[in-house]
């Protein structure tokens, strides 16, 4: 096991239950889980409140069944200790069904089957966001099965859910999510989580190459990094917890995530969570697609699949994407919850924030966040934490420099590019310094040269590297702010 990593305690019998049968009294009414996930800002774990869920039966050969022969989409992964995360744009893809993954999976022969390139031994299969609209369309009886009204959201069932299906090693890249916060059902087997809270940012390296709308992934392979080019990760603050069976793990807002299979298949099922902050959001995204999807397609139109993440359809054209921005701003304006004079106005104090306090105080960017820099905690989020205990969890911090779990930590040989107090964030999001040209096209005066500053790569400048600069979150924030003010005028 990882160091510093928790291992989920075992579900302890409610009053009144014997394993699946009877009535028992659940460790938090709706209203109170609904009072946690909204002011709690850290990871944790439930217990004990889903033990009657009909979907706790879902493993892997039960939906096999229920599913009866539907194709559906698996990724297909290496096994490897890479230091480059493995995004989705570089995984194949298979058709295939359940009970085809699960002969697959158990080493069975099956030389004529959709798996058949794929040795066990060294792929894993992963059916991702499968959506249960989607897949379930033609038994939506079964989206009762998912009672997310538990958590106090009356209403929410599997209709608003994605479903999860992984063999052994299947992961996702670190990434944060732009909009809501998380529930995660664990349904079959365990999965190995790796988080990061929001002001870590810089630390992971924030890159939106592939392009996904709502996800901002992660250059570095937080299980197995490359120090030498990502120096500024050791400073990001890892927490990490193994969810079993019949747990469910809140997310909050903007922690970066990591999830790998541990167990030889696993289920889940998530559900995300709208919230007031997603207005803004959704204004930084429109923002995001309209830069990305210019310059990319202006680079290679032809070529959209090497970062367009493939759960996108296609890339947008940028009338579509004009419209997307709009339908946003006049989204953020018109919803009725905070006096729009009220947003306004918070948004110009925290713009004069940034511009004194300087870019590298990621932080200060998040409108609405209660979580304060010397770590004291507000009303809801002290009442939250006093309920720590059998039935709820924190995902706890890991020891200080932990060894990578599948490879050599590559060491920094030169010096840090960004100082202990976090700044020089234009330094810390790209990875690579390119020599300063002068119009003629020789190095500009007065400018060192790279073949005098060691471990500096020499590679130009890259449309990728440039977006890295253009959309990093940060700054996304702040061109929307510029948006909103020019807006209310």
């Amino acid at each position: 096991m990882a160091a510093g990593t928790r291992e989920s305690p075992r579900l302890t019998s409610a009053a009144g239950a014997s394993g699946d049968e009877g009535e028992y009294v659940k460790p938090f009414t709706p209203e109170k889980a609904k009072d946690i996930i909204m002011s709690l800002q850290q990871p944790a774990v439930f217990c004990n409140m889903v033990s009657d869920w009909p979907a706790r039966h879902w493993t892997a050969e039960h939906l096999s069944e229920v599913l009866s022969g539907k194709r559906i989409r698996f990724r297909m992964g290496m096994k490897s200790t890479d230091t480059v995360p493995q995004f989705e744009t570089t995984c194949s893809y298979v058709e295939a069904t359940l009970e085809e993954f699960l002969t697959w999976n158990c080493d069975q022969p099956n030389n004529f089957g959709p798996f058949r390139d794929y040795d066990h031994s060294k792929f894993w299969a992963y059916a991702d966001y499968k959506y249960f609209v989607n897949l379930f369309e033609d038994n939506s009886d079964i989206f009762q099965d998912v009672l997310w009204s538990d958590f106090g959201f009356p209403g929410r069932n599997g209709q608003e859910s994605t479903l999860w299906i992984g063999s052994l090693g299947a992961h996702t890249p670190c990434h944060l999510d732009t909009y809501g916060c998380n529930l995660v059902f664990q349904v079959q087997g365990r999965k190995r989580w790796h988080l990061f809270p929001p002001e870590d940012t810089p630390f992971l390296y924030p890159t939106r190459i592939p392009y996904e709308e709502s996800s901002v992934f992660s250059k570095v392979n937080v299980v197995s990094p490359d120090l030498k080019h990502f120096p500024q990760f050791r400073k990001a603050r890892r927490h990490t917890v193994t969810l079993s069976p019949r747990q469910v793990l809140f997310v909050p807002r903007h922690w970066w995530h990591y999830v790998e299979s541990i167990d030889p298949v696993t289920v889940s099922i998530n559900s995300w969570i709208e919230l007031e902050e997603d207005h803004l959001a959704r204004v930084e995204e429109g923002i995001t697609r309209m830069v990305v999807c210019a310059l990319k397609m202006s680079e290679d139109p032809h070529n959209t699949r090497a970062w367009l993440n493939p759960t996108e359809v296609e890339a947008t054209s940028h009338e579509v994407n004009c419209h997307y921005l709009n339908g946003a701003l006049s989204a953020f304006f018109n919803h009725d919850r905070t006096p729009k004079a009220a947003e306004i106005q918070a948004l110009k104090i925290n713009g004069e924030n940034v511009e004194t306090k300087g870019l590298h105080m990621f932080s200060h960017m998040e409108v609405g966040q209660t979580h304060s820099q010397d770590g004291s905690l507000g009303a809801g989020r002290q009442d939250a934490e006093r309920l720590f205990g059998p039935d709820l969890f924190p995902v706890p911090p890991s020891p200080e420099n932990p060894p990578s779990e599948r490879g050599v930590i590559f060491e920094n040989d030169g010096e840090e590019l960004v100082d202990k107090d976090g700044r020089h964030f234009a330094e810390s999001c790209c990875s690579q310094r390119p020599r300063v040209l002068s119009t003629s096209g020789n190095v500009a005066e007065g400018q060192t040269t790279l073949s005098s500053a060691p471990g500096l790569s020499q590679a130009l400048i890259s449309t990728d590297d440039l977006l890295d600069c253009l959309v990093n979150p940060l700054v996304t924030r702040m061109v929307a702010q510029l948006l909103i003010q020019m807006k209310s005028l």
